[in-house]
């Protein structure tokens, strides 16, 4: 078996973006079908193209020189998130790029270069949309006040029609003198009860204050446009003097729109431009960090199948079975940082579906506890303390990735002959799972970082890790109702404790 190549291709397979990998002369090396289809080409039409094929031709040139002092002087980024990217496809249509680059050195001295490459066709469309929306917005504000301005007679017709506000004229008292509008009739007002009304005081008492204020500027000859938020409602509320009677305002014109839709779909669009920034970013962060730590199990299992081979012909057995077991351990390492990042993408992606039945926690923990008996350095022990049989309705899937993760980190940073135990306890209402180590413990300065993907205690740097396991837990957690604690001393060891709902 391939091992390398069969890692490898899962990796590509499981990135939904392009990943288009190249070698310092800027020939296509490998590509992902995904990449491929972006671009409008077949399985393995891109290998052995030059990496400029992918790039308009206006912009080929300049490319190539970019290109050769990226060469010179490599180092991973992200283009596109600021400036403007074109790829081409096969067929010469152009599409928006961004593109994060992650070069990389292999043993032989080689320098290749990782191209994530995400279509952002989409956002730069939702860009366009809010910069529309916000100039529309601008727009129609301009000219309510411009023709407002031409005479009492026109802005009163307009203001009569005016949709979803409300348009008034007041004296330096803040007394309606004016109101028309849609916004009015809405209501169920008529104008012509406002008029000699405290305008201020059917402003609601939270936000009363700062509209005098802001109106006090207007009565010194400054427009203004500012808004204003009452409950869950958000209003806008341009304002300009009208007249002048001895160099002093004696009358102001105030718009008024409800905008709480309009904010609530910039908003939308917002997030959603966070949360897509946010997922390339991620996806970046772990094909940067995958290449670093598959290289060294990698490497071992190459050096250690080899050293099997000469032990083989000296008939060195425990020599053979020592290089078997770090083998072992190195593919139980790759397959760990694979299975963090699929549940990641599961999570993230909204794929995880949780599956509640009745379900016996013992024989659970008992069985994960099996499941881990292979990666038990030498002469460490795992102990289960608590009752043979316990039943909860939850997800036995999810409950036992729960532990084996928490196993798993438990081990990992325990010492030889160390000892790790598994407690099962009942309380009213629910259950708590602790495990608890002896190892390594967590430094307080980490502590509050625990659960934050991809981070990893400052004392485990040398431990090969992603960083995602306690982050997945909580996650799981999150959608079994449960939750999670710990507490460690750096030295000494470390307790999690997981808490279920019975029911």
């Amino acid at each position: 078996m391939d091992l390398k190549g069969d890692l490898y291709e899962l990796l590509f397979e499981v990135i939904n973006e392009g990943l288009v990998l190249v070698d310092s002369k800027g020939t296509i090396i490998e590509s992902n079908r995904p990449g491929e289809k972006m671009f409008g080409y077949g399985v393995g039409e891109l290998k052995g193209k030059g990496i400029e094929t992918l790039v308009p031709m206006r912009a080929r040139e300049k490319h190539a020189r970019y290109r050769a002092g990226f060469d010179e002087k490599p180092v991973a980024r992200s283009m596109g998130a600021n400036l403007k990217l074109d790829g081409v496809k096969k067929d010469g249509t152009e599409f928006p790029v961004q593109v994060s680059l992650n070069p990389f050195k292999t043993s032989d001295g080689n320098t290749y270069t990782v191209a994530l490459v995400s279509d952002v066709t989409e956002r730069r469309e939702n860009e366009l949309k809010l910069q529309q929306l916000r100039e529309s917005l601008e727009e129609k504000v301009k000219i309510r006040t411009k023709e407002v301005r031409e005479s009492e007679r026109l802005y009163k017709s307009i203001s009569r029609n005016f949709p979803s506000g409300v348009i008034s004229v007041f004296d330096s008292t803040y007394k309606y003198l004016f109101a028309e509008g849609k916004g009015l009739y809405e209501l169920g007002i008529e104008s012509k009860d406002l008029i000699g009304i405290d305008f201020l005081e059917r402003i609601h008492e939270s936000a009363r204050g700062k509209v005098k204020q802001e109106l006090d500027e207007v009565f010194q000859g400054v427009s203004k446009d500012f808004e204003i938020e009452v409950g869950s409602q958000t209003y806008l509320i341009n304002a300009v003097p009208l007249s002048f009677n001895k160099d002093k305002v004696d009358k102001i014109l105030v718009v008024e729109q409800n905008i709480t839709k309009q904010k609530e779909v910039a908003n939308k669009l917002e997030e959603t431009l966070r949360k897509e920034r946010e997922l390339i970013e991620m996806k970046t962060q772990f094909v940067s960090m995958a290449s670093h730590e598959f290289r060294t199990p990698l490497t071992t299992v190459n050096s250690s199948a080899s050293l099997i081979l000469r032990h083989l012909e000296k008939g060195n057995y425990d020599q053979i079975i020592k290089h078997v077991d770090r083998i072992k351990s190195s593919v139980h390492n790759l397959t760990s940082i694979l299975n963090d990042f699929l549940s990641f993408q599961k999570l993230e992606t909204g794929k995880v579906k949780t599956n509640f039945n009745e379900i016996d926690v013992p024989s659970i923990l008992l069985e994960t506890l099996e499941d881990v008996t292979d990666m038990l350095k030498e002469g460490q022990t795992i102990d289960y303390i608590g009752p043979e049989t316990l039943k909860i309705d939850s997800d036995a899937l999810m409950l036992k990735n729960i532990i084996l993760n928490l196993l798993s980190n438990a081990v990992k940073y325990s010492r030889e002959k160390g000892k790790v135990v598994v407690k099962l306890e009942e309380a009213e209402g629910e259950i708590a799972i602790l495990v608890k180590d002896y190892g390594l413990g967590i430094p307080i300065s980490d502590q509050k970082n625990l659960f934050t993907r991809f981070y990893r205690a400052g004392n485990v740097s040398n431990i090969e890790g992603t960083g995602l396991g306690l982050n997945i837990v909580l996650r799981y957690l999150e959608l079994l109702k449960g939750e999670i604690s710990f507490e460690s001393q750096e030295g000494e060891g470390t307790t999690f404790i997981v808490r279920l709902p019975k029911k």
